[in-house]
């Protein structure tokens, strides 16, 4: 065996072991760590217009302003509309309580089981009993992972901001590492970029907007929780064609169905101009040219995503199907040349 080969095995054979206990020892900081990589391309335009016009090339300035400016913009709406969805859902749970209370509404979902299910031993009280037993058996989890919500924001803007400040210097470590020619990693790298920000300012920028809007007309218009059915909203927006249509014409019916012919007229027009436009008028001027991923694929990425890592696959799983959309693009235009 010839001591060249034997030298590169070795070198392999270290880098594999080294590279399995840096996946062990990151692992549990890999959501946090591609959620900051994906905020900080989105926000690299900001970045560098601090950076061309405010601080004259300070790129820790640059960043630093970068992520106040993520703060304002995202951060801070979020954490309002978030709020408002916990006080409604309360609402809802401390409405529902004190109907079941009086015990009318356990009773008439009894007799409706009995009705159609007489063999059925049923009961509203006990599943009732049994959930809130369960929650106030997992209150110190629900503590727990606040903190770990929080703690794990502050890594990601930690992350985000080293992304930023040295994020080209990364991706020129990135392009001499890979095995790939230098043109190839170029447009893999470029393909990915283009399409993590279709997919977040495209799609996913755009639902919020549209769960926002229409959460607003729902509360202009005197629909109950309207917060709560503004995410509703902005969900349902990803899928194709129905859209947020299955929160609005249900709204429209109850209005019409209470007598508020006025206001369920008022919500139709605000559903179908404002709402159901806004992805015709914003994704050119937001995105440009939208990136070629069905949004078919995008929905079922953002419900896979959440079913395997919870709130963080909404955007973890666009920006998987934003990765092989990317090396399939790359690898499609090199075979064709």
């Amino acid at each position: 065996m010839e001591p060249k080969f034997v030298k590169h095995l070795v070198y392999f054979g270290l880098f594999t072991i080294a590279l399995v206990f840096g996946v062990v020892l990151l692992w549990p900081f890999l959501v946090v760590i591609i959620l900051s990589a994906a905020l900080a391309v989105v926000f690299y335009p900001v970045h560098r217009w601090f950076l061309r016009k405010v601080t004259n090339g300070n790129t820790w300035v640059a960043a630093l302003l970068t992520i106040i400016t993520f703060l304002v913009m995202v951060c801070g709406p979020l954490t309002l509309i978030g709020s408002s969805v916990f006080h409604q859902a309360q609402s809802i749970y401390v409405a529902i309580s004190q109907q079941t209370n009086s015990g009318a509404l356990f009773e008439k979902i009894n007799g409706i089981v009995e009705q159609y299910f007489p063999w059925s031993s049923f009961s509203i009280e006990d599943r009732a009993a049994s959930v809130v037993g369960a929650i106030t058996a997992r209150l110190g989890d629900i503590v727990s992972f606040v903190f770990g919500a929080f703690f794990s924001l502050f890594l990601m803007i930690l992350a985000m901001f080293y992304f930023l400040k040295d994020g080209p210097r990364w991706h020129t470590s990135i392009v001499r590492g890979s095995p790939l020619s230098d043109e190839s990693t170029h447009k893999i790298l470029a393909k990915l970029s283009h399409a993590i920000d279709g997919v977040i300012k495209g799609y996913l920028l755009i639902a919020v907007l549209q769960g926002v809007l229409l959460g607003l007309g729902l509360w202009l218009f005197g629909v109950p929780n309207p917060a709560l059915w503004g995410v509703f909203a902005g969900i349902a927006s990803l899928i194709p064609t129905v859209g947020t249509a299955l929160v609005s014409i249900p709204a429209v019916v109850f209005l019409f169905s209470t007598g508020s012919t006025g206001a369920a007229i008022g919500l139709s027009v605000w559903s179908a101009f404002l709402v159901g436009v806004i992805d015709n008028l914003l994704s050119p001027v937001v995105v440009g040219r939208k990136i070629d991923i069905h949004p078919m694929f995008i929905l079922f990425a953002v419900l896979g995503g959440i079913a395997l890592m919870g709130p963080a696959g909404i955007l973890i799983g666009p920006l998987v199907v934003s990765f092989i959309y990317a090396l399939t693009s790359v690898y499609s235009s090199e075979m064709k040349t």
